[in-house]
């Protein structure tokens, strides 16, 4: 399976693919976000395993965000049921790609610290902003390499992971591999991708001026358009497909 090369412009039209999904059923897509967003927060507040389980189980709540956009594209009806999708079929693997992120966070880290970041890697770990800032810029200035090598191995983990649980769930791609091609079909659309995050960091501003009341509407978007984006750098092969839908109960 090869990933798509497509031109700049599509990075706009996810967007708006994206949009049109959300206002199928608007109300609902922003009360799954918020159970979302406040069962994380909660789950990230159990001291020490907190934070692991969340990671662990971010790609499988992900994947139920996107069985609900699969369900709206094919006119059916958004369902909070969606959001446990990912937790009842191929749940290990997702599980595993949660398990990989979080070793690769830890392995970028140690990078960072041989390389002489050690005060901001600390600082990091902690989870909490000095009270003095100083202390962080110093942190930042002192491992300039560091700062430099965590961003560009930081950046390539975001893209090996962007579109990992759907390939996995969807496509029935081995954690591994789904990585891999998730990376490659990132790289081969740099443009659109490029398009897309400029759009999407301008809509951000823009949603955080009405007291942010913007990201009830943006935070959904963010997902649905992540959807129309995996469709078109991964279009449905028809078996695939089929047996998706089989699984799910929908006619494909």
């Amino acid at each position: 399976m090869e990933p798509q090369h497509l031109q700049a412009g599509q990075g706009w039209q996810w967007i708006k693919q994206g949009y049109a999904l959300f206002m199928k059923a608007p109300l609902l897509w922003i009360v799954l976000i918020v159970i979302c967003f406040v069962a994380g927060a909660l789950l990230s507040a159990v001291p020490i395993a907190g934070d692991i389980l969340t990671s662990l189980l971010t790609p499988a709540v992900v994947v139920g965000l996107m069985t609900g956009c699969r369900a709206l594209e094919r006119d059916d009806a958004l369902e909070l049921a969606h959001l446990f999708s990912g937790f009842k079929q191929r749940t290990a693997q997702l599980v595993s790609l949660g398990g990989i992120s979080i070793v690769a966070q830890l392995l970028i880290l140690g990078a960072m610290m041989a390389a002489g970041g050690s005060a901001l890697v600390g600082i990091l770990i902690s989870g909490q902003q000095p009270q003095d800032p100083q202390v962080l810029i110093q942190a930042m200035v002192g491992g300039g390499f560091a700062v430099l090598l965590g961003l560009v191995l930081f950046s390539i983990l975001m893209m090996a992971m962007q579109f990992a649980p759907m390939l996995v769930f969807f496509h029935k791609v081995a954690p591994v591999e789904a990585l891999k091609l998730s990376l490659r079909a990132f790289l081969a659309n740099i443009g659109p991708m490029l398009v897309y995050g400029v759009v999407m960091m301008l809509s951000a501003v823009l949603a955080t001026l009405p007291v942010f009341l913007g990201w009830l509407v943006l935070l959904p978007v963010v997902f649905t358009s992540l959807y129309a984006c995996y469709c078109d750098i991964f279009p449905p092969q028809p078996e695939v497909a089929a047996a998706t839908g089989n699984e799910t109960g929908t006619d494909v």
